[in-house]
């Protein structure tokens, strides 16, 4: 039979691509083999399968799409079918599992990870709403995901909790988040457990809400501290923890830099070229009843445990970037991705001036 030679390198391709070798071979923490196979990117085969838990809110997404790209197969736990939609083309056939759940049945959390050698847990909620408070799904909701994963057997437990978690806080979203990572590590010791700074990004409600409603980022006379880390800075160390993970730790992952919300609001009216806002700022108790009152018409809309936490300044502790193999970048940098659209027509391709930074000496002694 005569073979033509487009088609025999087709199957030279393929002969070459099927062999193994020993560094092809994975053993996890269950004993159990993970085989690679495959040329590197979306149509690779990693061996590994992780499920993603809050995959559909702002970090999930890029996480999955990391995943994806490393070959390995990511089901996506999804309440709302459209959300789903945004993961078809993250990987390759078969390599994206879409499955439907509850955070309050054990059954479909279980069935989600019954099969994977990682379970990330990035659900959770900044704000209350009549379905779900902050103890719903930051306590209950991190302890029951953490106990049926040590029922089911799962090697491995990344939890994502926020880089100002305390049980002292005077915000009750940082009480849960701190009071989450204690039950997560009761019903699972070994779990490793990331501490993110505020994330910018396409779909943040950093840059973008700034740029939108600047006169919620002046109360505290805009002096509050803040560590803000790029999205996808934070993805890549998620990803890397399928490869290599440290058990049992907390880890920080704050921003490389320490700024104040006037610099931020400078630098997004300097990026966009739009005049700084001339709004007053709100006094703590008008700026506690307006979002009060905003929450009955639209739940989304500021909260009032959202107003408390603008006068907390960001935790001023070491980042552990070096452990997970991640430098993170500056603000500066990707501001101009994010921002561009919010500036005119006559002003889109215009250069971009960034104001000076704040001595960082200056900062580091008002802590």
């Amino acid at each position: 039979m005569l073979v033509s030679s487009s088609r025999l390198l087709r199957l030279q391709h393929v002969a070459g691509a099927s062999k193994r070798a020993y560094h092809d071979l994975v053993t996890l923490p269950s004993q159990k083999p993970a085989i690679s196979s495959g040329p590197p990117g979306y149509s690779a085969v990693s061996g590994h399968t992780v499920t993603v838990f809050g995959a559909t809110g702002f970090l999930g997404r890029y996480l999955v799409s990391k995943l994806g790209k490393l070959g390995t197969q990511v089901v996506v736990p999804y309440r709302d079918e459209d959300d789903a939609r945004v993961f078809k083309p993250m990987g390759d056939l078969g390599q994206i599992v879409r499955m439907e759940w509850d955070i309050r049945d054990e059954k479909q959390i279980a069935e989600c990870v019954r099969h994977s050698d990682i379970v990330f847990n990035l659900v959770g909620r900044d704000y209350e709403t009549k379905n779900f408070k902050f103890g719903d799904v930051n306590v209950d909701g991190a302890e029951r995901i953490a106990k049926i994963c040590t029922e089911e057997g799962v090697p491995r437990l990344v939890h994502i909790s926020h880089l100002n978690a305390s049980a002292s806080s005077q915000s009750r979203f940082y009480q849960t988040k701190a009071e989450g990572e204690e039950r997560v590590k009761a019903a699972f010791p070994s779990a490793t457990i990331f501490r993110p700074g505020a994330m910018y990004g396409y779909e943040d409600k950093l840059l973008n809400n700034i740029a939108i409603w600047p006169i919620w980022w002046k109360l505290n006379q805009a002096d509050t501290k803040i560590r803000p880390v790029h999205v996808l800075d934070v993805a890549q160390a998620l990803a890397n923890q399928v490869a290599h993970t440290i058990p049992g730790t907390t880890l920080s992952l704050p921003g490389p830099s320490t700024l104040t919300y006037e610099y931020l609001l400078d630098l997004v009216s300097s990026v966009t070229l739009r005049p700084p806002s001339r709004a007053p700022m709100l006094p703590k108790p008008i700026a506690l009843a307006a979002a009060k009152l905003a929450q009955n018409v639209w739940w989304p809309a500021l909260s009032p445990d959202e107003v408390m936490r603008r006068y907390i300044d960001d935790a001023n502790v070491a980042g552990d970037w070096e452990a997970v193999g991640i430098d993170p970048t500056e603000i500066e940098s990707h501001a101009i991705t994010y921002l561009r659209r919010y500036r005119s027509a006559e002003n889109y391709v215009r250069p971009t001036v960034i104001p000076p930074r704040p001595s960082p000496k200056t900062v580091l002694e008002e802590y």
